[in-house]
């Protein structure tokens, strides 16, 4: 397992997710020596989603208090300043954002959300350097293993750390809820390196303790973020995909009830509101091509965090599809101004690059 401290022993869930990542990995060889150009692209496809599939947490911390519709119910016992991390974090004011989830660890030292708050605003840097056009969309598909990475995997181990030590003296939903998204914040940059075998245990254990979660405690709404990743993308996999998901003893799944889900995050959670809106227009847009549906997931991030080029970025990019081109250009000019304010000299490189090559595809 990646996490410092754990037990090292062969579970048969660890063994199956080991399973699990090679087989990925064997269809990614496979693509690189087929001949065909449309044969390659459709396998390279699938081992993408059966990726997906191993690391569909993707990363479980949104901003909350957006002005959507609230449960009631909600018993997290958040910190105070978490509403204005999660803020800064969503307004690409990441180094503020890291700034406030540092105070918050010295503050609540035994807390695991400090430490997933400042991975949560380090992530964005990354996603930031690795993020290309292609395909008429922005987003990050590929980066390579970084020693700059390693703080941010730090901070995972420590959170899932500090669940583990609560839940050994008095096992909670909450904290089943923290030691989730650790594992799927971790997932989420493996994911995106390519390291399989590491994002496939790392998505599975996410997992179990997502439903753990729900068992313990129903109303932790924000759980269903990573179900419903796990459901939508169980339900994009090929044919031949679902077959040998069916050999492999891989539970099934249906869009619609990960839309549901995701959506139930997005109406109810405290924590993943905004990255369950990101992800589901994301997949919509990825691999639906419902452009409209996902114009209306995502506009309202891009309206609440006008100074967040990456949510403007996405909402042109939609624009586009849909031959919008005064909508998309003044999106993708909200994008430029947002990048202007950014702290990082490179994302700020980055992004205007981004906006260049937007543009340049829109006027073609």
């Amino acid at each position: 397992m990646r996490h410092t401290g754990r037990s090292k022993e062969k579970t048969r869930t660890g063994d199956f997710a080991f399973r699990f990542a090679s087989f990925a990995e064997q269809l990614k060889l496979v693509t690189h020596r087929h001949e065909d150009s449309n044969a390659k692209i459709n396998m390279q496809r699938m081992a993408r989603s059966l990726l997906l599939l191993a690391v569909f947490v993707a990363g479980c911390i949104g901003a909350a208090r957006l002005a959507f519709s609230r449960s009631s119910s909600a018993t997290l016992r958040l910190p105070p300043g978490t509403s204005a991390i999660l803020d800064n974090i969503y307004s690409a004011r990441t180094d503020a954002a890291a700034a406030q989830a540092k105070q918050l660890q010295q503050q609540y030292p035994d807390n695991p959300l400090g430490y997933l708050l400042e991975a949560e605003a380090r992530w964005w840097k990354i996603w930031c350097a690795s993020a290309e056009f292609k395909y008429g969309m922005t987003m990050a598909r590929h980066r390579e293993k970084l020693e700059a990475d390693q703080p941010y995997l730090d901070l995972t181990t420590k959170a899932y750390k500090l669940a583990e030590n609560s839940i050994h003296k008095h096992d909670s939903g909450e904290m089943r809820l923290y030691a989730g998204m650790a594992d799927g914040l971790a997932a989420r940059l493996y994911g995106l390196r390519g390291e399989t075998r590491a994002g496939a245990r790392a998505g599975v254990h996410a997992r179990e303790n997502f439903l753990k979660a729900l068992s313990l405690d129903p109303t932790l709404t924000d759980a269903y973020m990573g179900l419903g990743l796990y459901n939508y993308y169980v339900d994009t996999l090929s044919g031949l995909a679902r077959v040998l998901r069916f050999f492999m003893g891989i539970p099934g799944g249906s869009k619609e009830e990960g839309i549901r889900q995701l959506q139930k995050a997005i109406d109810g959670g405290e924590l993943s509101p905004a990255l369950a809106r990101f992800y589901l227009a994301l997949d919509l847009h990825n691999y639906d091509q419902k452009y409209n549906e996902a114009l209306e997931v995502i506009s309202p991030l891009a309206e609440q965090y006008p100074d967040n080029p990456v949510f403007q970025l996405m909402r042109g990019d939609l624009d586009a599809k849909m031959n919008r081109k005064t909508q998309a250009e003044a999106s993708y000019r909200a994008a430029a101004s947002g990048a202007e304010k950014l702290t990082d000299a490179d994302c700020r490189k980055k992004i205007n690059s981004l906006v260049n090559e937007s543009l340049a595809a829109l006027n073609q």
